[in-house]
């Protein structure tokens, strides 16, 4: 059963619930200009990176200063060009021999950049950070992105870093409950933050026909031939292999399928699978194309999308970037997904690690007619922007923010919310 989407249960007071737009938070906001630190490992790619990026520009939109700490990456471009400044520190290390020297040179610099608040958003540089706060007497806030299953007792504790903020974001009431219930966490330092779409980016009508075309070259799609997505990184919870499976269920021939992502040097997936696609005769309908660097191209390209993870996603921002482009998803009925895809409505959920139920999925959305797809796609879209904008995510973001900054830090016993 779908999890609600009304948020403030789980997320602040009412005097700070939600605040809708970048200017009502400039109004609400009477402390000057404070200083906020993200870390995280890097800033390659990712949904963690994005959102990191987002906020920054959310921060210096509202005058506040933003820092980041991360080991760097291809995103510090995108980050400095936000009026973000970032500081390259190894966080990301796990080797015990270089975490005294990371842990003084971030105590040192919340001190000389007079940071206000402290925000890590991995558990690596969480540890580190949460230390470096409490060394300096500034709130310290986490957001739990990854998925919240421990496998044994050492996971669990590593992973207990992410409850000891003074508050805590999870990213869907999926985490929130996890969180909650295996971690022990107070509720009253628990906030539910969806992430959110940048609607100037994730635009169908700003999709140039010469973007399309480029994509369609470079992939030698097929003309005439309806296109499945999988975007994904090839690894294998993500469900490539459910998804072949499926693909062998249906028509031969009657869809062109695409695998969007990288490998991220794990090659034994997509390895593992080529033989598989080509017994089953799907080798010329299968194509890995690798990273893209222009996804809302990528979606309007796509007629259907498909999510198939294999275990439950903690949110799941394919969801909500394919629907913004006003495309039918297919995603499993788990996680994240129960939140952000309205079933018959803007797409369908099937079940988990099954390829008939994902087979009947994919071909339900084969099968919409004109005007069926147009109703879709209207209600896809209305329904993210309506819920999961990027200035949605990032107004509830500094809302906590403002919560810690503005009133006495409810600060968590240093050890109280482990609950190992």
């Amino acid at each position: 059963m779908n999890q609600p989407l009304d948020l403030g249960a789980t997320t602040a007071p009412d005097s700070i619930r939600i605040i809708e737009d970048y200017e009502a938070f400039r109004r609400t906001t009477v402390r000057g200009a404070p200083t906020v630190l993200q870390v995280l490992p890097a800033l390659v790619s990712g949904g963690v990176e994005r959102g990191t990026v987002d906020v920054a520009r959310a921060l210096v939109e509202a005058g506040w200063r933003a820092l980041v700490v991360s080991r760097g990456g291809p995103m510090v471009h995108e980050l400095e060009r936000v009026g973000a400044r970032h500081i390259a520190l190894p966080v990301h290390a796990k080797n015990p021999l270089l975490w005294r020297s990371t842990f003084d040179a971030l105590v040192d610099l919340i001190w000389q950049e007079g940071v206000d608040l402290v925000h890590a958003r991995s558990r690596m540089p969480a540890w580190l950070a949460w230390r470096a706060a409490r060394r300096n007497r500034v709130p310290f806030v986490t957001t739990f992105h990854q998925r919240p299953a421990a496998a044994n007792a050492a996971k669990r504790l590593y992973n207990s870093v992410m409850v000891r903020g003074d508050r805590v974001i999870a990213i869907s009431h999926y985490v929130a409950d996890r969180l909650l219930n295996e971690y022990g966490l107070d509720p009253a330092r628990l906030r539910v933050i969806p992430r959110g779409v940048d609607l100037s980016l994730f635009d169908p009508d700003k999709v140039t026909a010469e973007r399309l075309i480029r994509l369609s070259d470079r992939w030698r799609i097929p003309d005439g031939v309806p296109v499945v997505m999988l975007p994904a990184r090839v690894t294998q919870w993500k469900g490539h292999g459910l998804l072949v499976d499926a693909l062998a269920r249906l028509e031969r021939g009657s869809c062109h399928c695409l695998m969007v992502g990288e490998d991220e040097g794990r090659r034994s997936v997509k390895a593992a699978l080529e033989p598989r696609i080509a017994k089953l005769g799907l080798t010329p309908h299968i194509h890995f194309v690798g990273r893209c660097d222009d996804m809302p191209a990528a979606y309007k390209l796509a007629d259907v999308v498909v999510s198939a993870s294999l275990d439950p996603e903690p949110f799941g921002r394919v969801m909500i970037e394919a629907q913004a482009m006003g495309r039918p998803i297919v995603a499993a009925d788990h996680g994240g997904a129960r939140e952000t895809v309205l079933p018959g409505e803007t797409g369908w959920l099937v079940k988990p690690g099954d390829p008939g139920a994902l087979a009947d999925g994919i071909r339900a959305a084969l099968t919409l007619d004109g005007d069926g797809r147009r109703r879709l796609s209207e209600r896809a879209v209305g329904h993210v922007r309506e819920h999961f904008s990027r200035y949605q995510m990032c107004a509830r973001t500094l809302a906590v923010y403002s919560e810690l900054l503005d009133g006495p830090a409810a600060r968590a016993d240093d050890g109280a919310a482990a609950a190992v």
